[in-house]
């Protein structure tokens, strides 16, 4: 309870411009916990498509491919049935590899959606904190200068603590932020790095197969 009062008086004392701080950090971690739950969910769901494409893959059974890419939301699953639809109309690898490009690149946007913002919120939170801490600084030689010696005293010491505290509030929201963007990119750079490898890997099954298929027809 004793932390929760410090906590409160904190607040109050920083100032004005703990409210907006206080407005950012709801958008960061609104953002934060949103593309967190996306990533991993898109994550968790590429894992579980190509676990059922990459069989009928072998198999050859492209109709199936396509119609599991239709019904599924995995951007692992759309990249592999734009190979496998270019595949029925050129056999060349250069352009199949083309559409699986072109699949990775329509997925991006959604898997770097929003994320920088939090950057830019952190910023905005220093940006603020450091505007508390001037707006503080200029109550306190204001104080020095207007009031009468009896209340210079108390009133410097409420200038500073509204200058201090609204600089270190800025800093500890800023901070967070900061870390939780570079986790959310890391993480998006692990995503889209095992699409390029899946797309490899899938575009390497199409031509062995397809070579296999030549092999057969020219022995026949």
């Amino acid at each position: 309870m004793e932390l929760f009062h410090s906590a409160v008086r904190f607040f109050q004392e920083g100032g004005f411009f703990m409210y907006p701080i206080s407005v950012v950090v709801v958008f960061g971690v609104a953002i934060s916990v949103e593309r967190w739950l996306f990533l991993n969910g898109a994550r968790t769901s590429n894992r579980q498509a190509f676990g059922e494409i990459l069989p009928l893959l072998q198999k050859g059974d492209y109709k199936a491919v396509l119609g599991l890419a239709s019904s599924s939301s995995a951007p692992v699953a759309r990249i592999v049935a734009a190979g496998v639809a270019r595949l029925a109309h050129t056999q060349r690898r250069d352009d199949i590899e083309y559409a699986m490009e072109e699949g990775v690149m329509e997925a991006l946007p959604r898997l770097e959606k929003r994320t920088q913002y939090l950057s830019t919120l952190a910023n905005i939170a220093m940006l603020l904190g450091l505007l508390g801490t001037i707006s503080g600084l200029i109550s306190a030689f204001a104080a020095v200068a207007n009031v009468n010696p009896a209340e210079k005293a108390a009133m410097l010491s409420a200038s500073i603590a509204e200058a201090m505290n609204a600089t270190a509030f800025g800093l500890s929201a800023a901070i967070p932020m900061l870390l939780v963007h570079t986790l959310l990119q890391t993480k998006t750079t692990e995503i889209i790095s095992s699409l390029e490898m899946v797309g490899v890997k899938c575009l390497n099954i199409l031509s062995d197969r397809h070579a296999l298929a030549q092999q057969t027809r020219a022995a026949d």
